[in-house]
């Protein structure tokens, strides 16, 4: 997959109080390189516990579920666009079909 774009999740663990981030962000960005999800039953393959939402959404949980990561899908073209990472608390503030923080 494309991930759209890596300096988002660098700057969110870049901050002082999401360095915890950093670990679970890049293995999430690393097996999603290497992916290849044409459908949204492919994440729920790979990642059982992430959300599939409509507006081709996609929730998934990072650092066991302290922070939460919404990417929208391109599934024919092998896109995955970076919408919003944030702690639990944040996410339970934001529409995730709409929301398009970067």
């Amino acid at each position: 997959m494309r991930i759209i774009a890596k300096s988002t999740i660098k700057k969110f663990w870049e901050q002082p109080a999401y360095r915890d981030a950093q670990g679970p962000l890049e293995s999430w960005y690393e097996e999603s390189l290497t992916a290849n999800w044409t459908s949204p039953q492919a994440i729920k393959n790979q990642y059982r516990n992430a959300s599939i939402c409509n507006n081709n959404r996609v929730v998934f949980n990072i650092g066991c579920n302290k922070y939460r990561l919404v990417v929208e899908m391109q599934y024919r073209a092998g896109i995955a666009w970076i919408k919003f990472i944030g702690t639990h608390a944040q996410y339970d503030l934001i529409d995730v079909e709409t929301v398009n923080d970067y």
